[in-house]
């Protein structure tokens, strides 16, 4: 197996996650989740950032415990071989390419509020779509993220560093410059209350209004962890750090974007809050130009951060999905001057461009995202627990502390608010994971044929029924989650979190040591080995300098 480069550091890595998180959701949330949650969109922030630090944490120990490029495509595989794999490799590798367009679209979307008459011809209110003309320049960008990926990730890492500062600074600048300029405490319980839309709006906030979505880069470490210096301590600290940093940031402008509006602006209610840009909007509405003209500004640097990130991660995802055995082998391919799996990238950016096409504004392909998102998630924790099990002993001693009961929590938390994306998304969405299953099969057949793949199989049927069940749940399921009530509000709920607890403990029951695994710590023990006689020459060449 080709060897990636190990260039990054700690503080690299989490800027890496930072920049990944905080792209163009911090553009648009806080709208989003207003209109569907009211003030009580607060609360949804919170259930979002509790919910993907559990799933980060559980993620954190299983990138220390096999750093390797790729890692989110491969964990599951690892503990539940490859049909089971490729469902969480197929979906996580939907929900994060499918970001690449939608950043650029973003910039595009907030440039159209620029006060000239051309910009105003790139984006259909309207429809919620970009024009042709939009259309192009997102394009532009999106290539743009791609060459600065397409030599070496040290380039990478230095870009986006940058970049992540400022994506940091700009929007708690916003958030402050707001609050001092105009606050309205009433907002906050007037206009149907602190929750105008019960818990359902709270949940359905997390997984439809770009909640989900504009946490998922802390999955960006992880991918990349296959070149990091030091792995083992580098990728839970960039996990964590990078959630939290980003929390505190989304909470500020979700308290700033609520008490800056004005009476006559919620005067229909929450509901009917429809701007192009929101915070430029807000600033250009209280005469703060000089804001309104940096946020113009960041609306290219947050989402193009989050682009060029994603461009970088993906690519060690397909890099990662070809070392399974489910696509083209070539595409696993390294360069041999910049290290960097171009083949991969290619693919990327002619799928980017293809959802460019299909779905034309942000607020079309943000949903798509967060469901995809949490489908992927679910087999980490059931890996995590499983590792933990089977094959203790595998891998870094990295482990996170509590995992038993972090692990069926995070799982029930991201089944609850997948259940919350609402039939019939959530049907839908699960449906484009079954059109990817033609291609591992034709993949499978001819890199390592059926031979013993029924317990392949067997080991898959959780994840599987797990999938219908939640298809099924959210037909049935009461009418604030779009069902057909047949379960009644609350009993939806119950049923949604007793059965994921139930599909976990089977899920962690299921797990063996699969040849995947096994592979994997070969290479994990093997790369050990060569980092111990590296430095020893190292401690060699030292002391003979000294003689």
């Amino acid at each position: 197996m080709q060897k990636l480069n190990r260039q990054m550091g700690t503080f690299s890595l989490m800027m890496t996650g930072v920049g990944s998180i905080i792209g163009s959701g911090w553009l648009f949330g806080a709208q989003k989740a207003a209109v569907v949650a009211g003030p009580a969109a607060l609360l949804a922030w919170i259930v979002g950032m509790v919910m993907v630090l559990f799933i980060g944490l559980v993620y954190a120990e299983l990138g220390a415990r096999f750093p390797q490029s790729g890692g989110m495509v491969r964990y599951a595989q690892y503990s539940h071989g490859s049909v089971t794999g490729f469902i969480s490799g197929w979906a996580n590798w939907i929900a994060i390419v499918s970001v690449i367009p939608i950043e650029a679209e973003a910039s595009i979307q907030y440039m159209s509020s620029w006060p000239v008459a051309w910009a105003h011809a790139l984006f259909n209110a309207k429809s919620q779509s970009l024009s042709g003309l939009g259309l192009s320049l997102a394009a532009i960008l999106v290539f743009i993220y791609f060459l600065i990926n397409f030599w070496t990730v040290r380039l990478f890492a230095r870009v986006n560093t940058l970049i992540t500062i400022l994506k940091f600074v700009i929007p708690g600048l916003t958030g402050i410059a707001l609050l001092c300029s105009a606050f309205h405490g009433g907002n906050f319980t007037q206009h149907g209350g602190f929750a105008p839309f019960g818990w359902s709006g709270v949940l359905t906030a997390v997984a439809t209004s770009g909640i989900v979505f504009a946490f998922n880069g802390f999955t960006s470490p992880i991918n990349l962890a296959g070149e990091v210096k030091r792995p083992n301590r580098s990728v839970p600290i960039a996990v964590v750090g990078s959630i939290v940093l980003a929390a505190i940031v989304y909470m500020l402008l979700q308290v700033a974007f609520i008490g800056s509006l004005s009476p006559h602006m919620l005067a229909n209610g929450f509901q009917h809050l429809n701007f192009d840009s929101p915070f430029a909007n807000l600033a250009m509405a209280f005469e703060l130009n000089w804001l309104a003209i940096i946020l113009f500004a960041d609306a290219f640097v947050s989402p193009s951060g989050t682009g060029i990130t994603y461009t970088a991660t993906t690519a060690r995802m397909i890099y990662g999905i070809s070392e399974n055995g489910w696509l083209a082998k070539s595409l696993s391919k390294i360069h041999p001057t910049w290290r960097i799996p171009r083949r991969a990238m290619w693919l990327n950016l002619g799928v980017a461009y293809l959802f460019l096409v299909l779905f034309r504004g942000w607020g079309q392909l943000s949903t798509v995202i967060s469901i995809a998102t949490l489908i992927s998630y679910v087999t980490g924790p059931v890996s995590a627990l499983s590792f933990r099990k089977i094959a203790d002993g595998m891998g870094s001693r990295v482990r996170i502390k509590g995992l038993q009961v972090l692990a069926p929590i995070a799982f029930a938390m991201a089944s609850l608010i997948l259940y919350a994306g609402k039939w019939p998304s959530t049907g839908r969405v699960i449906f484009v994971m079954l059109i990817g299953l033609p291609v591992y099969l034709h993949f499978q057949f001819h890199n390592e044929g059926f031979r013993g793949f029924s317990r392949h199989i067997k080991s898959s049927l959780w994840v599987i029924a797990y999938l219908a069940f939640m298809i099924l749940v959210s037909y049935l399921g009461s009418t604030p989650f779009g069902g057909i009530d047949v379960l009644p509000y609350g009993v939806d709920l119950l049923i949604v979190a007793l059965g994921s607890i139930a599909f976990f403990y089977w899920g962690v029951k299921s797990a063996w040591v699969t040849p995947y695994l096994e592979r994997a710590q070969s290479g994990y023990e093997a790369e050990m080995r060569e980092e111990e006689d590296t430095r020893a020459l190292n401690l060699d060449d030292e002391h003979s300098a000294t003689m």
